[in-house]
């Protein structure tokens, strides 16, 4: 697939089928991924990734229950309350794999670099025909103390970017998107 291509039909996905996604994959998508840009080269991101479905449904839950129990009306996600506590709603949307980037701590600029490698393994995902969904219900909850200590991640890396991947139900598609907004463009 041509880049511009993978760029334009690149989107969120929120329907998966249950379909496992081979190690061999994943691994491609985090060599994809490493090869972003860092901050004086500091490639500041580790990686974890859940294949597992049993540990997904409680992760999914456990994220539930700590956004429902911290939104307060004036919270911009307080107009998901009811679909979080949903029994049934799957914060992952059925996706057979879970990966998670970890900005490693004492570098300049430790977040927008792992934003960069995520970009990369979706871009990837969605050239090998994957789909992909930044869960920031979950990416919430796992950068609190009690969410780091239930997956094994270490106290003082920050939880940069939650990312599902799996074989989409629906075929990939382009969505139309908004002109950019240029706020000023200066010329000499």
């Amino acid at each position: 697939m041509e880049l511009q291509q993978t760029i334009r039909i690149r989107r969120s996905i929120r329907s998966y089928t249950n379909k496992p996604i081979p190690q061999e994959t994943i691994r491609t998508l985090l060599n994809a991924a490493v090869q972003a840009p860092s901050a004086m080269n500091s490639q500041p991101w580790a990686f974890a990734v859940i294949q597992n479905a049993a540990a997904l449904k409680v992760l999914s839950d456990a994220s539930k229950r700590y956004l429902v129990s911290s939104l307060t009306d004036a919270s911009p996600l307080a107009k998901y309350r009811d679909l979080l506590s949903e029994p049934n709603f799957d914060v992952f949307y059925g996706a057979s794999t879970l990966v998670l980037i970890l900005a490693k701590p004492n570098n300049p600029r430790p977040l927008e670099d792992c934003q960069l490698a995520a970009e990369n393994l979706m871009l990837a995902a969605c050239d090998n025909g994957l789909g992909t969904c930044f869960i920031g219900f979950a990416n919430i909850y796992l950068d609190t103390p009690a969410g780091k200590k239930e997956q094994g991640i270490p106290e003082d890396y920050q939880v940069a970017a939650t990312i599902v991947v799996g074989e989409p139900k629906e075929p990939l598609a382009p969505m139309d998107k908004k002109p950019p907004e240029v706020v000023f463009w200066k010329e000499a």
